[in-house]
């Protein structure tokens, strides 16, 4: 069969490729897009969408426990387990078939199959028919990432889990540990941890949330604690002995071993890139354990041959992957599009408190020359949080002493992951603390706190 030629192929139908592809067919090219499983990818499938659904349902059974503060009566209060992760798997499924009729409306030729890219300019796909050949003078790499495993705590889906297994668990798990505190660890630790189970988070770093401001990280691991769960932090897991419906984890701190019993352990180690057998390197792609190097505007110094998302440079974050997607997409149109600040990208983990961030810490903006001004704010201060009933919480801002540039915002409470995207906007448009304390924010909100966060930020705060 003679190879199909287009404008622009895109391997890989995740947040970043189905992006990249709609752009580029808006832009007027011709385009293909390669998958292997499902459109939508991980971040749809079996991540970031799933996860949130599972998380709210959480989320409502811890609301329901606290019904008599409210006022309100709520008995026999439980759970499904089974009904919980369907209604996941339906929110999930919906969203799928939603890039489906995306994909037709804007023209673009769908190829169900594994990709190889055996020439520039070409991809071989795999497909249940045999081998489908397409050309090419732009292809756009988003392969994603899966899951990393480390020797020994490989998962088997029985007693050790990934991310996936967690996501349609058999069984509720009675005595939980999860190896890593980053956004997927914490998340699942949070989501089984509301639902009854006893957790045990297990990190090698010296705190939770290591990528978060250290403040926040301290005040996120307070209200864990608080909520029953236990954090083990700079300890490692050395190994996991597994028998008959339990498993014994060898977990090294402070130079000695210790020995405890769980029934399931979730592995959230990090990420590994979907780069391998692809025929990046033999094209001239360099690989940075498993992840292509790439510039700033996602090219891989092989002409027409770009990798975006989670196959190259973090954050590993799906918003990422779909800006990169339309800055290359505009790029092969001719277009001048801003490159991606790494820097300007928002963090959100949806545990319960939720945490939220942008830009530099505090450490890391003293470690990168700045002489800092630091403003915080509580949620006990905030009326709309009290009337919430969550007064746990705090926002943090950093700015510039001399220049008042906004480096910086940090925040752990109710809904913040909403709330950021107000610091996101305003480091995008460069603000400084005067444009942000000139702004009226509106009463009752919890976004008022924004606003006292960068009051006290210059010792004017009102309210605290």
């Amino acid at each position: 069969m003679a190879a199909r030629a287009f404008d622009v192929v895109v391997i890989g139908a995740g947040p970043g490729g189905y992006v990249a592809a709609i752009r580029a067919a808006q832009l007027g090219k011709s385009v293909a897009i390669v998958e292997r499983e499902h459109l939508g990818g991980i971040c749809l499938n079996w991540g970031c969408i799933p996860t949130k659904a599972m998380l709210r349902s959480a989320e409502v059974f811890h609301l329901l426990h606290r019904a008599k503060e409210f006022g309100l009566k709520a008995e026999g209060i439980g759970y499904d387990l089974d009904a919980v992760v369907k209604r996941s798997r339906k929110v999930a499924g919906q969203l799928s078939g939603g890039i489906g009729h995306l994909m037709k409306k804007n023209k673009i030729t769908v190829v169900m199959g594994a990709a190889t890219l055996p020439a520039k300019g070409k991809v071989s796909v795999k497909t249940d028919k045999g081998l489908e050949e397409l050309t090419a003078p732009n292809i756009i790499v988003a392969t994603g990432a899966r899951a990393r495993e480390l020797p020994g705590l490989e998962a088997d889906g029985d007693l050790v889990w990934t991310y996936k297994h967690a996501l349609e668990p058999k069984r509720m798990p009675k005595k939980l540990l999860v190896i890593g505190s980053g956004a997927i660890g914490i998340e699942f630790a949070s989501f089984f941890n509301t639902l009854g189970s006893d957790t045990t988070v297990v990190e090698v770093l010296d705190r939770i949330l290591p990528v978060e401001d250290a403040e926040i990280s301290a005040f996120a691991q307070k209200q864990f604690e608080k909520q029953g769960m236990k954090i083990m932090a700079k300890a490692m897991v050395k190994k996991l002995d597994r028998a008959k419906g339990k498993v014994t984890a060898h977990i090294e701190r402070d130079g000695k071993t210790e020995q405890q019993e769980f029934d399931t352990v979730i592995s959230a180690v990090g990420i590994t890139a979907n780069t391998e057998g692809l025929g990046l390197e033999e094209l001239g792609v360099k690989l940075d354990r498993s992840f292509a190097v790439t510039d700033e505007y996602c090219r891989t110094g092989v002409e027409g041959l770009f990798v975006i998302g989670d196959a190259t440079n973090g954050p590993w974050l799906a918003h990422k992957a779909s800006h990169e997607g339309v800055m290359v997409a505009e790029l092969i149109a001719g277009g001048h599009p801003h490159a991606v600040d790494p820097a300007a990208i928002a963090g959100c983990t949806y545990c319960h408190p939720q945490v939220a961030s942008v830009g530099l810490t505090e450490a890391k903006a003293k470690e990168a020359g700045h002489k800092v001004k630091v403003g915080r704010f509580p949620f006990i201060g905030n009326g709309k949080a009290i009337a919430l009933g969550e007064p746990e919480g705090m926002i943090k801002t950093i700015f510039d002493a001399k220049t008042g540039e906004l480096l910086g915002a940090h925040m752990v409470g109710a809904e913040v992951t909403e709330l950021i995207q107000g610091y996101v906007v305003g480091r995008t448009l460069e603000t400084t603390e005067e444009e942000l304390m000139n702004t009226v924010f509106p009463h009752p909100t919890l976004s008022e706190m924004m606003h006292e966060s960068v009051l006290d930020a210059y010792g004017r705060a009102i309210h605290f």
